[in-house]
């Protein structure tokens, strides 16, 4: 997904056609991503925030068509005034595709950056359950999870269900839709141990989302073997 509308009909193409490694050292990785996590906020207050509001059940599903010029502004509009009314506000994450796994790895991991490391996990999770995610899916099940590993291929909320089921994780998705203000996406199995905050601008974009005060300057990204 893109943070630009008008480009949000194309992935990076360089990056659409590659994967990452499959040879990564997890348990490396795994040790320098718990750094980073230690280090985040604990506790946010933003479930108090929307408390009040309804979360509908959580059906996953495959992205939909991308909305019209005119229906995606006015959806922009629509989650821009909802963040303001609640004191939220976005961490603005880079639109190449990658945006739904850039901003799991934002609240994650404190970085954008650990976006690949997020979609191994979720692929790991959708290939070694697919009883649990199969049904949700309307094409072959093998060309899906080859589709969803490339780098740039858009994340959707059957991605979103498997994060949750992975990181033991409360997804909270505050949206643009019409009708449907807020989203909650719990694991399947057991509680969760973490919220995420998320905004989605539907079938366009996600960003990462905190308390107005709370968002994180964004620093110069430094290259890392691991990215």
């Amino acid at each position: 997904m893109t943070e630009s509308y008008s480009n949000a009909s194309a992935s990076s193409s360089s990056s659409l056609n590659s994967s990452f490694p499959d040879t990564e050292d997890d348990h490396t990785i795994a040790s320098i991503l718990a750094e980073q996590e230690n280090s985040k906020t604990e506790g946010k207050p933003l479930g108090k925030r929307l408390s009040h509001l309804d979360s509908i059940p959580h059906t996953p599903r495959i992205n939909g068509e991308i909305p019209d010029v005119n229906d995606a502004t006015f959806d922009h509009e629509r989650l821009s005034e909802r963040l303001a009314t609640y004191g939220l506000g976005e961490l603005q994450i880079e639109g190449d595709g990658n945006c739904q796994f850039r901003a799991l790895a934002d609240q994650l991991f404190c970085s954008p950056d650990y976006h690949k490391h997020v979609r191994k996990q979720i692929i790991k999770q959708l290939k070694h359950f697919k009883k649990l995610y199969e049904g949700y899916v309307p094409m072959n099940y093998k060309s899906y999870l080859k589709k969803m590993k490339k780098l740039g291929e858009w994340g959707d909320h059957v991605t979103l269900q498997a994060a949750a089921d992975r990181f033991r994780a409360k997804i909270c998705l505050v949206t643009s839709f019409r009708d449907t203000c807020y989203i909650e996406i719990v694991p399947k199995d057991g509680n969760p141990t973490r919220e995420l905050w998320l905004s989605f601008w539907s079938e366009v974009h996600y960003n990462s989302i905190y308390a107005s005060g709370d968002v994180p300057t964004q620093k110069p990204r430094r290259k890392h073997w691991l990215f």
